[in-house]
């Protein structure tokens, strides 16, 4: 099966970060450099005169930042991928804004970027640079073992807050992302995610019952996932749901 050449632009701030994508990029199938920027506002006008196919870009630059810059690409009416490659994982909800493909972190390994080629095919075959897009979170970027992992908002069962982190809870797993609790839940989709206290949400169809302990207090049975209490505050709207 012949492999989709994908036509790929560069942009990162320092030249030897540059060299380096340019060599793991030559040492992949199907990838075709068409040039290199060093700012923002270059690489903008780039992909308007190149039309690349995919967009490996630096987030933390002067001037229009990768994000800047694939904000600006997301506009467009056949936007070419975006794939972030930077040394910071704290940008990773913020990646989603974007619709990102896929986000790694230096050093990248070669296998790493293959399997972000792989997405980057699957994207476009899917059509998805010209589906429309919500509002609401769909997915996380979450830091395991040196890269960064997708991880379906549908899968998550409970999101608790740790100071200035939140913890996403997948089974018996669990990862830490930056981010507050209140800038989270605005962007949750109300339908699929509730609060159900001051520090923790729970995904709505992952609450297997409610109990309640006697002393005007009540908890939330997700099962598998353990029972915690609801906050004063939260209850009304927990119970309602037992009202359909």
């Amino acid at each position: 099966m012949m492999i989709r050449t994908l036509r790929t632009l560069i942009v990162d701030d320092e030249p030897l970060a540059i060299e380096r994508l340019q060599i793991l990029a030559g040492q992949q199938d199907g990838v075709s450099l068409v040039g290199t920027a060093t700012d923002g506002a270059s690489a903008l006008r780039l992909v308007d005169a190149l039309a690349p196919d995919l967009v490996l870009c630096d987030i933390a630059m002067p001037g229009l930042n990768g994000l800047d810059v694939a904000a600006a690409i997301d506009r467009l009416d056949n936007p070419p991928a975006v794939i972030f490659v930077t040394a910071f994982d704290q940008y990773a909800v913020a990646a989603f804004d974007v619709a990102a493909v896929d986000y790694l972190l230096k050093p990248v390994s070669p296998d790493r970027l293959g399997r972000a080629l792989a997405r980057v095919r699957e994207w476009r075959a899917a059509d998805r640079g010209r589906s429309p897009k919500s509002k609401w979170i769909c997915e996380f970027w979450v830091q395991n073992r040196g890269e960064m992992l997708r991880i379906d908002a549908g899968q998550v069962d409970l999101i608790e807050a740790e100071r200035d982190y939140m913890r996403l809870h997948v089974g018996a797993r669990s990862w830490l992302i930056h981010q507050t609790i209140k800038s989270l839940e605005a962007r949750m989709d109300p339908d699929q995610f509730m609060r159900i206290h001051r520090s923790k949400m729970v995904r709505r169809d992952g609450i297997a019952g409610l109990k309640h302990h006697g002393d005007g207090a009540w908890s939330v049975d997700l099962g598998e996932g353990g029972v915690h209490r609801i906050g004063r505050t939260y209850l009304h709207d927990v119970k309602a749901i037992m009202q359909g």
